[in-house]
């Protein structure tokens, strides 16, 4: 893993701390804390970020509500801390 991989885990750990137990995030509000100006560059860096850290057992992956694989997932995905 990148530095950029690393910042990123970083980024999604710290932005779940600061919201509620029961609180998700979108990958890309990763991507712009670690990179406010090119952060769409960074989209699928930010979903290998959330891939790595869902595998860890650390956070979920969910689209519409369900856990997903975010390595097959197509269209947005939130990230959440596992309930």
């Amino acid at each position: 893993m990148d530095d950029v991989g690393a910042r990123l885990e970083r980024a999604i750990g710290e932005l779940l701390d600061r919201r509620s137990a029961d609180s998700s995030i979108c990958p890309s509000e990763a991507a712009r804390a670690v990179d406010p100006e090119a952060w769409r560059d960074l989209m699928p860096a930010a979903r290998a970020a959330a891939g790595r850290l869902a595998a860890a057992g650390e956070v979920e992956v969910t689209q519409g509500g369900a856990v997903v694989d975010v390595h097959g997932a197509r269209g947005p995905v939130r990230v959440r801390r596992p309930s």
